[in-house]
């Protein structure tokens, strides 16, 4: 039975993220593919595991904009390539963002 809020669609974009912990210390920081997006979060793909206790801070460019997210990790798992991946619940975001993250997904129900 699905439990998703939001129709996910696969996607293929590159993200910087940075880690903090409890007391909003950066505490890693890297680079980052989607693998799917929804508005309520995305599947992260990335050389190192991250620690589900850690704050999420994702800037990820769709076209020439790009959404500033801050989420938090509802799962993690070693995918088929090898390397990591993160269902990231999104969490905060400003209305330009969410703009930018609805035309993003908009395109992708056109296709």
């Amino acid at each position: 039975m699905e439990k998703r809020k939001h129709s996910r669609f696969n996607s293929s974009n590159l993200l910087s993220y940075t880690c903090v912990n409890a007391e909003n210390t950066v505490v890693q920081q890297g680079m980052g593919k989607t693998l799917d997006v929804s508005e309520g979060g995305i599947l992260l793909e990335t050389h190192v595991p991250i620690d589900a206790q850690h704050t999420v801070h994702l800037d990820i460019g769709f076209k020439d904009d790009v959404a500033e997210i801050v989420g938090k990790v509802a799962y993690s798992r070693q995918g088929e390539s090898g390397r990591e991946e993160s269902g990231i619940r999104f969490e905060e975001y400003g209305d330009e963002s969410r703009q930018v993250l609805q035309r993003f997904i908009e395109e992708f129900k056109g296709i």
